[in-house]
Parts: structure tokens; C-alpha cells; sequence
């Protein structure tokens, strides 16, 4: 079966793990999902994260691990806000603060995929992948 939103999957896989307490979480790879995942090392998210290539005709695995503070975690929340079935586009002077710049906003750009931050400083749009706070 496939699967119609796999990002939404990966922030749904994580937004578990961190509700449920485990120090890691195993998601199936892409490349836009390795460039959330460096996003998310970047900014003090997680941890850390992996990939490990496919056998064969599988596709690679990224593992993130998660950023503890004894019973916190550093991802309070994760949101979804461009889906498949409604895009959402912004242009760099339009792209919203997430909880007072408190948070992140993951843009794909032309440029590549960065934080809402670098977006606004480099004066270019995209889409907007999600939020994390």
C-alpha cells in the first residue's frame, strides 16, 4: 500500500516516540526527510540522526534520536501545514513566525530546505513543510 503524505508520517512517527518516551525513532528514508532531520539537529531539536542505506530494492532508514532533559523534551510540537491535498506557498516577506519566533518553520525553497529564519534572510519563498516548537 502506498503511502500519500510521508512527511506527515515522519512528524507523526516522532510527535509518538516523543508522547510515549522512547529515545529514538525509526522512520523509512528520503532525501527531504534527511534534510528535515539535519534542520531539526541544527536548530537543538534532536539529538542526533542516521541513515543507513537499503539492501537491495529497499529504500534507506533514517533514525532520529531524540533530545531529553530528564523527563522534557526539546519538541514540544510538530504541525503539518502543507499537505497533498492543500499547498501551501508564501513568499519570503509573507512567511509567518511560528509562536513569536519562538519556533521553526521548515520552507522548501529553490534553494533548498531551510528554517523560516534563513528564508526571510536569503529574500526567498517556497512551501511550507511544518512547524516545530
Amino acid at each position: 500500500m502506498s503511502m500519500t503524505d510521508p512527511i506527515s508520517d515522519m512528524l507523526t512517527r516522532i510527535r509518538n516516540a516523543v508522547r510515549a518516551q522512547h529515545p529514538s525513532v525509526k522512520i523509512p528514508g528520503s532525501k527531504m526527510k534527511r534534510h528535515i532531520a539535519a534542520i531539526l539537529k541544527q536548530e537543538g531539536y534532536i539529538r542526533e540522526w542516521s541513515w543507513t542505506d537499503g539492501v537491495e530494492q529497499r529504500q534507506g532508514e533514517l533514525e532520529v534520536i531524540l533530545k531529553w532533559d530528564g523527563e522534557a523534551n526539546a519538541i514540544e510540537g510538530l504541525k503539518r501545514i502543507s499537505t497533498p491535498g492543500q499547498r501551501r506557498y508564501a513568499r519570503s516577506n509573507d512567511i509567518p513566525k511560528v509562536r513569536n519566533g519562538l519556533g521553526i518553520l521548515i520552507v522548501s525553497t529553490s534553494r533548498g530546505v531551510m528554517t523560516d529564519r534563513a528564508a526571510r534572510k536569503n529574500g526567498v519563498g517556497g512551501e511550507l513543510i511544518c512547524s516545530v516548537w
